[in-house]
């Protein structure tokens, strides 16, 4: 086997390791606290170790292939780059198409200002209740006040005025044709 078929292999036995490892860690550049920075959406990127791998795994195994059909060192080389490119870009649009995919459950505690609640636990003054509302597909149920100093008994519906640091405030709501499962009143 010739020195640079051996380095071609090399190459690519050390990205699949680091592509092995990574299906393990994630993304080992930000699991060791790595971040180029380069990336906006944070989410997956060129520069994310699962893409880097692959590039080096094609890229060797590609380079071993042109060695093997009879290209010398820099036709090798420019086969196994022309392999890395392409494989790293499939993983790369993969990634991006698969996080893209991902949607968030949790629903900040800002979107809920607006909107319409019912009461489940009665909120008597200067105490603690709970209310439950529809964000989207998901119901949240939050620790609530009341603004005023009257008791909301449960099955009232409120509005959601504001946010402290233990609780929504919330105030009577007079609108009609409230349901638990409405979007937003």
């Amino acid at each position: 086997m010739s020195s640079l078929m051996t380095i071609f292999l090399a190459i690519g036995g050390l990205g699949f390791l680091f592509l092995l490892i990574s299906f393990v860690v994630g993304d080992i550049f930000e699991a060791i606290g790595f971040d180029f920075g380069l990336d906006a959406s944070h989410d997956f990127g060129v520069f994310d170790s699962r893409v880097i791998s692959v590039f080096f795994t094609a890229f060797g195994g590609f380079g071993a292939i042109g060695t093997t059909v009879g290209y010398g060192a820099a036709g090798s080389s420019l086969f196994g780059l022309f392999g890395g490119v392409v494989f790293g870009a499939i993983v790369f649009f993969f990634g991006k198409f698969l996080f893209s995919q991902q949607s968030s459950s949790s629903v900040a505690t800002e979107d809920l200002i607006g909107r319409t609640a019912q009461v489940i636990v009665g909120i008597k003054p200067n105490q603690l209740g709970q209310i439950s509302c529809r964000v989207g597909e998901e119901r949240v149920e939050k620790l609530a006040r009341a603004i005023s100093d009257k008791e909301i008994k449960i099955g009232e519906v409120v509005r959601i005025d504001s946010v402290n640091s233990d609780a929504v405030l919330v105030s009577v709501d007079e609108g009609k044709g409230f349901s638990l499962f409405s979007e937003k009143a």
